[in-house]
């Protein structure tokens, strides 16, 4: 539970940056349009850290954690933190205005893919965990 909980604090203390660092960056260079950093924030908000209080919540009442569980949940921060550094890519080329290549907006999409991948897959697993626990 402690593991759990020491990553809802990180994954909060993430959020809080990356929202302070949306909003000051585009500030500072002038841009008002929508760019993929506002979604820094949401992301490490819900997939870190309320994910892993919920984690916290489950585990003192259903004990779901088995042998495979860091594992499954190293793929997890994996996941997460990939696909909100593309979106932090994505989102300073999109504020600062770069036109990119097509294999590079293709490349931080493809990334971002895997990320999402590597998050849906291990959220799967996890919730099984937890199903079987309850069984």
């Amino acid at each position: 539970m402690k593991r759990y909980m020491n990553a809802a604090l990180i994954y909060a203390i993430l959020a809080m940056v990356g929202g302070v660092f949306y909003r000051e960056f585009t500030k500072i260079v002038g841009f008002t349009g929508r760019t993929s950093l506002g979604f820094v924030h949401t992301h490490y908000f819900m997939l870190g850290m309320v994910f892993f209080l919920l984690l916290v919540l489950l585990e003192k009442n259903l004990s779901f954690t088995g042998p495979k569980t860091g594992r499954v949940l190293a793929v997890y921060h994996v996941g997460l933190n990939l696909t909100v550094v593309m979106l932090v890519i994505r989102g300073v080329f999109q504020v600062l205005g770069t036109s990119l290549s097509s294999g590079m907006d293709a490349a931080i999409s493809g990334m971002a893919g895997v990320g999402h991948i590597l998050l849906g897959v291990s959220m799967v697993l996890v919730l099984l965990q937890v199903k079987r626990s309850i069984s």
